[in-house]
């Protein structure tokens, strides 16, 4: 018998169908639910979860598509399945998740949210809030929008001169250093022509505006610099400054506080900084770029003792999450203003900015950033300081200088893993570097034929912990001999008790039994035979291995 959810979610909902629910209720509901994240509407199902089953008007089910279809702006397609419980019929309809807003019929325009209590709620979709939405789901960028209200006389001439500077000095598009001023607005996105006249865009206005254009034009624009320690606030500055502006300051602030030491790495020194300069840039201008700038607010950098915390009004974009940040396809929600910060040199020109942040954090064995904080209306990012792991870090530098490359970033994610956690699953591993189930595996296999990594078992029980290389560079040769040693002590117990058993075993009975691949049941095998536990008879596939 098939069941029901027991509660509503988000994505779930109960309609009761005892008295005929009215066919402009039940509209509602799923214009509600498409306009969120979509889901399952029960028809015939008590809010409590109690199935009552349908109106006798709704038993021919083939009619409630075209009816939701007709009822709704743009039409909403919905699927209808039949589900028999206990002698009763109710009805299943999947509400897919709309690309763009729907509407019904007579114009209501509703989506889905959770109240505080966690229980759903439809509420209205006001016109302010619906260029919000767009920005959400990456149909509209409100950086590319002209201020219709604005003038070029907004623009403040200091910031246009600090933009040029800017360009030469982190070595942006060269080529737009030889553009007249009208023709670097146009190639960067910063005006619009209407009707022959030059309008600033939100961008153009956020780059170069003075801030008082910003007060009156994007009032929602708002970024805050704070400094604690402990409880006490040494540094709370808040200002409606251009963008750029507030990045030289910010970058002044962070140089302040930069601290920085040195490590011996064969017959160079290394510094080791207590923050990575290009990983905290990048996570400051992905806050500028991503937040929603029709949402009151601020982009807030905290200081604090054990980190920085950088905080951006607006979600993540549509399709994206904290589980796919590393491999999803850049999505910024203002694409002008993004593209306009990697012409200049202040962004990652590949996109992969997150990677950066990552790198900058995991090479000196501090844990990756934590995205945890986030929720639907801000995206919270924490950046780790305090002491480097300089042993983890002499291990990167070692590797790398063998290899004459970079470790990629999939390997700093599994090699900080397993520093941290000793010993992790495939499962555990392939979602923390966010890839697929072939993709990790492939990852793995590589650590593991270069040394960085051991495995453990086989199939779906395998585990991973560092090599003993890396224990050895560690200088933690005993801890790798815990990890390993309880383990090979058990297998080497089991497989003689098997011998002793059968009087003769193979080795594909110490694969089944203890879970090895072929090549680690050899290595078990013919480590016993060295130590006088078994004799081997035979050769290649007529091999069997008996007691002494």
């Amino acid at each position: 018998m098939p069941t029901l959810p027991t509660t509503e979610t988000l994505v779930c909902e109960f309609k009761s169908d005892r008295s005929r629910i009215p066919d402009r209720d039940l509209v509602e509901s799923l214009v509600g639910m498409t306009n969120a994240e979509g889901g399952d509407l029960y028809l015939g199902v008590e809010d409590d979860g109690t199935p009552t089953g349908l109106h006798a008007a709704h038993a021919q089910l083939e009619g409630l598509p075209a009816m939701v279809a007709n009822r709704t702006r743009p039409p909403l397609s919905v699927r209808v399945e039949r589900i028999d419980l206990g002698g009763m019929t109710i009805a299943q309809l999947l509400v897919p998740k709309s690309r763009v807003l729907v509407a019904t019929s007579d114009g209501r325009v509703l989506r889905r949210r959770l109240r505080e209590d966690g229980t759903p709620e439809d509420i209205p979709v006001f016109p302010t809030e619906m260029i919000t939405r767009q920005g959400d789901l990456g149909l509209l960028d409100y950086s590319a929008l002209p201020m219709e209200s604005a003038t070029i006389s907004d623009f403040d001439p200091f910031e246009r001169a600090r933009l040029r500077q800017m360009i030469e000095r982190y070595r942006g598009d060269q080529a737009l250093l030889f553009l007249g001023d009208e023709e670097l607005d146009g190639a960067l996105g910063l005006v619009q022509s209407r009707t022959g006249t030059r309008v600033p865009t939100a961008a153009g206005l956020l780059l170069l505006g003075k801030a008082s254009a910003l007060a009156s034009h994007l009032p929602t624009h708002e970024v805050a610099f704070q400094v604690m320690e402990g409880t006490n606030v040494l540094v709370n500055r808040i200002e409606r400054w251009p963008l750029l502006r507030w990045f030289e300051h910010v970058e002044e602030q962070f140089d302040v506080r930069y601290r920085e030491e040195e490590m011996e790495s064969g017959l160079f020194r290394v510094p080791v900084p207590n923050f990575d300069r290009r990983g905290f840039r990048e996570a400051f201008v992905n806050a500028l770029v991503h937040r929603d700038y029709t949402r009151l607010g601020m982009v807030r950098v905290l200081w604090e003792s054990d980190g920085i915390r950088i905080s951006s009004p607006g979600p993540f974009p549509d399709g994206v999450t904290t589980a796919n940040l590393l491999t999803v396809d850049p999505t910024p929600r203002n694409p002008v203003l993004a593209d306009a910060l990697k012409r200049i040199g202040l962004a990652e020109r590949t996109g992969r900015g997150v990677d950066r942040i990552y790198e900058g954090l995991l090479r000196f064995g501090r844990p990756a950033p934590d995205y945890g904080g986030s929720t639907g209306s801000s995206v919270v990012v924490k950046l780790f300081g305090g002491q480097a792991d300089l042993d983890f870090l002499r291990v990167v530098l070692a590797e790398e200088k063998r290899r004459g490359e970079p470790l990629s970033l999939d390997a700093l994610i599994v090699l900080s893993c397993l520093r941290r956690e000793r010993r992790l699953g495939f499962g555990d591993l392939a979602l923390a570097v966010q890839r697929t189930e072939a993709s990790a595996r492939s990852v793995l296999e590589r650590l593991v034929e270069i040394g960085l990594v051991e495995a453990h078992g086989s199939n779906r029980d395998r585990t991973f912990t560092l090599g003993a290389r890396v224990y050895r560079e560690l200088g933690q040769s005993a801890a790798y001999v815990r990890q390993t040693g309880v383990e090979m002590i058990h297998h080497e117990a089991m497989v003689l008790k098997l011998a002793k058993t059968k009087g003769s075993i193979k080795r594909s009975d110490a694969v089944e039994l203890c879970g090895l691949t072929e090549k680690q049941a050899s290595t078990l095998l013919g480590r016993l035979v060295d130590q006088g536990h078994l004799v081997q008879e035979g050769q290649r596939r007529w091999t069997i291995y008996r007691l002494k």
